[in-house]
């Protein structure tokens, strides 16, 4: 067994993604040598002095089987003590758990219970079948099915999609004609189509880390303000202990071991949470990190072969935020030059809404390169506002997986 409370070698699959970029912060803070391979010369993580060596590689997306071999060469060539995926790395290596198991720490279920929660569909069925609350939601296969179950209003989803891609919200006849053509020129009803109640409501997100199906680190935080594309602007942590509770369920059923989130929302009408969708990794982890539980640490030492204790409830009221998110936010919203300029002046100054708020993405204080990208953001916006709402809807990363990759994975002869 590795012991976890020395510095680790740690190799990070991804650059790319916002939770990578966090999780090597918090790595880096910690003291643990960090090393990250990517297939963009220019990811978040090439901009932070915790990187000690970027290592250039396949996409996961173009050919996941390439990114593999090229993981496993580095594995053999330099030793590493944990092999940390935060992204949908974590599909592939459940995959070929067998063979990396035996050269790195790695925290993952069996890939059964992984492919079960990296769709959407397939979690739909997990949370009828265990009695976990959900919005009520059909699954179909073709056009004239979604027709016969859309009630307006509705979110219609892709089983497989990720940040953000897939999703439609179907509130009239109109809305759904342009989201059946989206679906039908894409290809999507080859695969599984869900059509679920939209809920008024509030979104929020949950992360925990499992030991061989037990709970042992569990955190909350609710959207105070939204970016560009939906995504957390502005975080602020707090108590769930009956989603806690739905979680422990979850994970004993599939004997769950890492890294596990789900988003959830909160309807104005009703106590009852509702869990809506499944991200089996760490999602943006330092809210969690300022307000005391340390779930990369966790999940480092689960990954070493630990059985760590629970750790205690993280602290409510804390409060983050993504300067680049906002930045981006504010100008999907028909934001002017003017708009975006006084956004970055009550970010510097830390004016409400981000009055005692710590930064997440770029923390320039701790971590100096990370002035580059959020310095480029600015730029950019202020060149030509508009780019926000492309660069929300461009540019699908090659760190990712898509349909066809998937199929790949998940074929009999890979391996």
């Amino acid at each position: 067994m590795i012991d976890a409370r020395k510095p680790l070698r740690v190799l990070v699959p991804e650059g790319s993604s916002t939770s990578g970029r966090e999780a090597i912060t918090i790595l880096g803070l910690a003291g643990h040598h960090v090393e990250v391979c990517d297939p963009s010369r220019w990811c978040l993580a090439r901009y932070s002095r915790f990187v000690r060596k970027f290592h250039h590689c396949p996409g996961l997306r173009a050919d996941p089987a390439g990114f593999l071999r090229f993981v496993e060469r580095l594995l053999a060539s330099q030793h590493f003590d944990v092999l940390l995926p935060t992204h949908e790395q974590g599909f592939l290596f459940a995959r070929a758990e067998a063979q990396l198991a035996s050269r790195v720490g790695l925290a993952l279920p069996d890939f059964a219970a992984y492919r079960m929660v990296h769709g959407k569909a397939g979690f739909s069925r997990l949370l009828d079948q265990l009695g976990v609350p959900q919005p009520s939601t059909r699954i179909v296969r073709s056009g004239q099915e979604l027709r016969e179950a859309v009630r307006f209003p509705s979110i219609v989803k892709t089983s497989v999609g990720t940040a953000s891609r897939g999703i439609w919200f179907v509130r009239d006849a109109r809305d759904l004609n342009l989201a059946l053509n989206d679906l039908e020129s894409a290809g999507d009803f080859a695969g599984e189509v869900l059509a679920q109640d939209l809920i008024t409501g509030t979104t929020e997100k949950v992360q925990s880390v499992f030991c061989h199906g037990a709970l042992v680190g569990f955190h909350a935080y609710r959207q105070v303000a939204a970016g560009v594309g939906g995504g957390e602007a502005i975080k602020e942590s707090v108590s769930r202990p009956g989603i806690r509770g739905y979680l422990e369920r979850i994970g004993a059923h599939l004997g769950w071991h890492g890294a596990l989130s789900v988003d959830v929302i909160m309807p104005l009408d009703s106590d009852t949470p509702l869990l809506i969708d499944c991200n089996p990794r760490l999602v943006e982890p330092v809210n969690a990190y300022r307000a005391g539980t340390d779930l990369v640490d966790l999940l480092l030492r689960v990954s070493c072969g630990e059985t760590p204790a629970p750790l205690p409830e993280s602290r409510a009221g804390v409060r983050t935020h993504l300067a680049m998110q906002a930045l981006l936010g504010s100008a999907s919203r028909d934001g002017t030059r003017r708009d975006i300029v006084r956004e970055c002046g009550r970010i510097a100054a830390g004016r409400s809404p981000y009055q005692d708020s710590t930064e997440e993405l770029t923390p320039v204080r701790l971590d100096w390169p990370s002035a580059v990208p959020l310095a480029m953001t600015v730029m950019l916006l202020l060149g030509s506002p508009e780019i926000a709402t492309r660069l929300a809807r461009g540019g699908f990363g090659a760190h990712l997986l898509d349909r066809q990759s998937i199929r790949t994975i998940e074929s009999d002869d890979f391996c």
